[in-house]
């Protein structure tokens, strides 16, 4: 199956210190990945660079068969992102908010898009209303619609469900799922919720201080490590320091 994303080597420096060093790790067509670690350790740098927002110090990031220090504008019209530590504009209504984006991704048909996702994410009452002033679950819904605008055959989630409630975090990933099963898309999920992952990932990668240290399918690492849970993986390789160096 081909690759939609292949990182090889990949490494981003900040003066003397290195955020990531030296990842290689592939994502096929159809297929969602996690990649979690600890609170710094490099999982927001490495998204930056897929998304070619941060200049790797090394290596070289190739996205549906291009690179993208080469084709970046080409690149960048079939993949999105959502985090909630980045907001969409306040001042704007929900549609406005999407037409604009719909316009930077050159969507063609913005109205018919703009329907098809506020009918799958529930936005239908939304639309009129200003984005600062809706609840943090219907903002994050609004975020989803905005990261598939344009149709994008590469999806990168940074928290996706971070602070929703658990109705509408179980919405979320359901739709997520059904989604990748019409659309084929791939996807690279970091996230700290550890169901989440189990759930939606077929792989994973364990990141921390800036390295991939380990890397499976959820359950494989459950019983390579000999826990109950991924939550107790996680615990063991965060707290290991001398083991996955």
């Amino acid at each position: 199956m081909e690759n939609s994303i292949e990182v090889i080597n990949l490494s981003k420096s900040y003066g003397p210190k290195e955020a990531v060093h030296n990842i290689n790790f592939k994502i096929k067509k159809n297929e969602t990945v996690g990649l979690l670690g600890p609170n710094g350790c490099g999982k927001t740098t490495t998204i930056g660079m897929l998304l070619g927002l941060l200049k790797p110090s090394n290596g070289e990031i190739t996205i549906n068969g291009m690179k993208i220090e080469e084709n970046r504008i080409n690149i960048l019209k079939k993949i999105n992102f959502i985090s909630p530590y980045i907001e969409l504009p306040k001042k704007l209504t929900v549609k406005q908010n999407l037409i604009v984006y719909g316009k930077l991704y050159s969507v063609q048909n913005i109205k018919d898009r703009i329907e098809y996702l506020s009918s799958k994410l529930r936005l239908e009452n939304l639309l009129k209303k200003v984005t600062g002033e809706l609840s943090s679950g219907q903002k994050n819904r609004v975020s989803l619609a905005k990261a598939l605008i344009n149709e994008p055959t590469v999806l990168l989630l940074d928290e996706p469900t971070a602070s929703l409630d658990p109705e509408i975090g179980d919405f979320v990933r359901t739709f997520l799922e059904n989604y990748k099963k019409e659309k084929k898309i791939s996807i690279l999920l970091a996230s700290h919720n550890m169901n989440e992952v189990t759930r939606l990932c077929s792989s994973i990668l364990m990141m921390k201080e800036g390295m991939i240290v380990d890397r499976g399918k959820p359950n494989e690492l459950i019983i390579k490590h000999g826990r109950k849970n991924l939550e107790e993986v996680f615990l063991k390789i965060t707290r290991n320091q001398d083991e996955f160096r």
